[in-house]
Order: C-alpha cells, then structure tokens, then sequence
C-alpha cells in the first residue's frame, strides 16, 4: 500500500466505529520511522466530517529532572520515565471514555523550554476522534478502541535512528517489542520499512 491508502484504512475503521463517546486512536511506534500517519489520518477524517484532535506524546513528557534523572542516554529511563503516561491518561483518555468530561488538556509539558505549555483545555464532543501519537503506548493500560502499531525491523530501526540516539532507543524498543510484543496485540500493524510502501496487518475484522 502507500501511506495515503494505510491512512484511509485506518479512517475508514474509525468511521465504522459506533460508540458514545469520542473513538480513541492511538499511533505508536518511532517519531522517525519515516512514516507520519497521524496527520495523513487526520486529513482523511476531517474529510469525512469529523472532528479530529490530534494529541503528540512529545507534548506529554516528563520534567528533564525526572526523565533524565538516570542519564540523558539510559534505555530503561527511555522506556520507563520518558513519557508522563499517567498524565495522559488522566487529561485525554479517561475524559474522552464512557461518562466523561470530554475536556481534553492537547498539551502539558513542552520539552524544549522544560516547563508547563499552559495550554488550555478543549471542549470535544461525542464524535471527535482522539488520534494520539507516540511510542510505546500499547501494554500500558490506556482505554482505547483502535490500536495501531508502526512496525520496524530491527536493521530499518539502525538506519533510520540518529546516532545521537541509538544507544538510549534501540535496546529500549528491542525490550518493548520483547515485552508487550505490540505486532500481536495491535488492531493494525502497519510494516514501513520501506515508508513508501507500508505493509499491512488488519485484525479489525
């Protein structure tokens, strides 16, 4: 397929979705597998008529005191203290299921500047489609009606990773894949090491 096709797929299975409260979406794997689907999901649902909050895991980081306490380069840091999961969970997943809030916080923590973004919260309704993108969001215990899993083999992982971060990132996705072995619990897997032409897995049905 090409990334516009896995994006309509992904679409389309949301569409189909019948729910009371807005379809949580999640997009996991690596910032730099080459392929960044959350935006090209989010075109497609817009074009559809519905209503899209997109929600990047960078803006839920933790404070540089606590994500890098064990060093900038620590791949169990990385995996386990890098991002604010329950954060996340409390300001967008649990406001977005059944009975809740629907005040979703987009953003909490700009990394960069290390500190709150003070962004403001935002009102969605029952059917807004919350698309959250990051990595290592599968096994966590989020609420969620479709997962999706960027896959990359192991010597697509050492070529697209910069060297800055290989030593932190490359053992801390090795043990995620051992782990949480998210290929076998997604809802679609999609193959992208080759971007331009992803392979897919569709469990939905």
């Amino acid at each position: 397929m090409n990334p516009a096709a896995v994006a309509s797929l992904v679409a389309a299975h949301v569409d189909a979705l019948a729910v009371d409260h807005p379809v949580r979406v999640v997009i996991d794997g690596p910032p730099w597998s080459g392929l960044r689907l959350a935006p090209l999901v989010e075109a497609e649902l817009l074009a559809m008529s519905r209503p899209v909050l997109v929600v990047d895991v960078v803006d839920y980081l933790r404070p540089a005191s606590l994500r890098l306490e064990r060093g900038r380069d620590d791949p169990d840091a990385f995996y386990e203290d890098w991002v604010d999961l329950a954060s996340l969970r409390r300001e967008v997943f649990d406001p977005t299921g059944p009975g809740g809030s629907l005040r979703v916080l987009p953003a909490r923590w700009d990394a960069e500047a290390d500190r709150a973004t003070r962004a403001d919260y935002v009102e969605v309704t029952p059917t807004t489609v919350i698309v959250v993108a990051g990595w290592f969001l599968l096994g966590a215990g989020l609420d969620l009606e479709l997962a999706v899993h960027v896959a990359l083999s192991a010597e697509a992982m050492r070529r697209r990773v910069s060297r800055e971060a290989a030593d932190r990132e490359l053992p801390a996705y090795a043990r995620y894949d051992a782990e949480v072995q998210p290929t076998e619990i997604a809802d679609i897997v999609v193959r992208a090491d080759d971007p331009r032409r992803p392979a897919v897995i569709d469990r939905t049905s």
